[in-house]
């Protein structure tokens, strides 16, 4: 169920949401969080998608802020949209379009939509802000949820990000590490438990995971680390560690599928698909205190490698 609120205003809006759950038969009290999503038009459904298949794991208001779009008249305005049922997945969605003076005021048109005495996760699926803690909305969150990768300019996003970072704030380009970094870490911990040399890792040029993971392996052996790119590559497709007795790799030839090559035996192949955004949202929705590791690496680790 869609319902339109042309030209609304939020309390008009909250009245909405309770009468919909006392016709339903439900009520908000069941929601886990509520999720702010700052976004463009063009990104609005795509965006709705991965929060609908999100929430049916962490059932939760979800916000969505619709930030560009013409605005010649510079009239302040409210549009809406309040989605329920199969339209929202396990809770209800707020779409919210505000025009002229509204715009400067997001947090004031999203505090009176908020679930209460439940945390506030903010994301931003491309373009994020610079410093998302001094961001309207990013004030108002418990963990703020960057995606740089998926930015027009990933690079510097991931730059200016690193430099305003603040112990809630997460970008996704970490969360897609989280199997690699398991994977890795239960190779190593396998015998025989000899020394680590260097480490190599290798994937597509431009890509900040695979910066990442150098960081990481870095602070994690305390051993070099050099990194491998091509603009051919897919994501990340090697981690090579030299040891006394030979190369431990485990490489991703195929986005489905990763071969893992120790000295003296034979190799084992291990599914490994690529993960999706929904899987990652997923994560960190259900980690919203601060990641310490992923603190370590961008402050530490990040300065151990070479990013040229």
């Amino acid at each position: 169920m869609i319902v339109e609120m042309p030209d609304t205003a939020t309390s008009e809006i909250s009245r909405k949401i309770d009468a919909l759950h006392e016709e339903r038969g439900e009520a908000a009290l069941g929601r886990v969080l509520t999720l702010l999503i700052s976004t463009s038009e063009d990104e609005l459904e795509e965006s709705m998608e991965t929060a609908n298949a999100a929430s049916r794991e962490h059932p939760c208001r979800v916000i969505a802020i619709v930030t560009d779009g013409s605005d010649s008249s510079q009239q302040s305005k409210l549009d809406a949209q309040v989605r329920f049922g199969a339209d929202a997945g396990a809770g209800e969605i707020v779409v919210l379009k505000p025009t002229g003076g509204l715009k400067r005021h997001l947090d004031t048109l999203v505090i009176p939509l908020l679930v209460p005495d439940a945390p506030v996760v903010a994301w931003w699926p491309s373009k994020a802000p610079e410093d998302p803690s001094k961001d309207p909305i990013g004030r108002m969150a418990r963990s703020r949820i960057t995606d740089a990768i998926r930015s027009s300019n990933p690079d510097a996003s991931f730059t200016a990000l690193r430099a305003h970072w603040s112990c809630h704030d997460i970008d996704m380009s970490w969360t897609r590490l989280t199997v690699w970094r398991a994977m890795l870490a239960s190779m190593l911990d396998q015998p025989p438990h000899l020394p680590i040399k260097s480490v190599r890792v290798k994937g597509q040029s431009h890509y900040i995971p695979l910066d990442l993971l150098a960081a990481w392996l870095a602070v994690r052996l305390d051993v070099p680390v050099t990194i491998e790119r091509e603009d051919d590559l897919n994501a990340i497709t090697g981690v090579f560690f030299e040891r006394e007795d030979g190369e431990l790799s485990m490489e991703r030839p195929y986005e489905d599928q990763a071969t893992i090559c120790q000295p003296g035996e034979s190799q084992q192949d291990v599914a490994m698909p690529m993960r999706t955004l929904e899987e990652c949202l997923s994560e960190e929705m259900r980690r919203l205190d601060p990641d310490e590791v992923y603190a370590e690496v961008i402050t530490r680790g990040w300065g151990l490698v070479d990013h040229e």
